[in-house]
């Protein structure tokens, strides 16, 4: 099987080479593909879940309970600062 890849892609498969994670560009698309497969499969395997989550925000913005951007962005900031804490040296 012969594929052409575009040039963002193909820079994407050298970027993972030159980690030395990889050691063919054949073993980075088999790794991508079989996480995607990965993907798939939690999303099959967990799908009324995410539909009740979704329902669940639909519902919240129905009824108003959104919450404001910048409180997410502080709640993010708040996620991101204890995770570099949490890899800190002691």
């Amino acid at each position: 099987m012969t594929v052409e890849l575009s040039p963002e892609v193909e820079a994407l498969i050298q970027r993972r080479l030159a980690s030395g994670a990889f050691s063919s560009a054949e073993e980075v698309i088999e790794r991508a593909l079989e996480s995607l497969a990965a993907e798939e499969d939690w999303l099959a395997e967990n799908r009324d879940l995410v539909a009740s989550q979704i329902q669940e925000g639909w519902d919240e913005a129905q009824r108003g309970e959104l919450t404001s951007a910048e409180d997410v962005r502080a709640e993010m900031q708040r996620f991101k600062d204890d995770w570099k804490k949490q890899r800190q040296p002691a």
